[in-house]
């Protein structure tokens, strides 16, 4: 079992940055795929970024490419999401996610565990 909780979301004006974080208990947490989605308004759930736990190798959906970076820290249990360059469009709550294995990194269903969303805001 796999708890997630994330933090750093809060109200940016358009062009700031901003940092998640997402703590995950559990000894395995170095063994899990870790990936961040995000939900807009009326929207539906969109993938954002992954970062496997076997080399490191990272993802990212085009709309979000040379602004995010996706990091781990194993010894800390915890996955950041480096956000800059931010627009109003980004605006969404934003989940964490984790799964041993996940068939698809993109899509949110193969994922196991979610934490509760953190809020961004981007003012324009």
């Amino acid at each position: 079992q796999v708890q997630l909780v994330e933090s750093g979301g809060g109200l940016v004006q358009a062009g700031g940055s901003l940092r998640l974080s997402c703590a995950a208990s559990g000894r395995t947490f170095s063994r899990y795929t870790m990936g961040w989605f995000r939900q807009a308004p009326g929207k539906g759930r969109e993938f954002v970024a992954a970062i496997t736990w076997s080399t490191g190798s990272t993802y990212y959906a085009d709309s979000v490419k040379g602004r995010f970076a996706i990091s781990r820290d194993n010894a800390k249990n915890t996955v950041y999401l480096q956000m800059n360059s931010l627009k109003s469009e980004d605006t969404a709550v934003y989940y964490c996610a984790a799964d041993p294995h996940p068939a698809v990194l993109r899509v949110g269903t193969t994922y196991d565990y979610w934490g509760q969303g953190t809020q961004v805001t981007v003012s324009s």
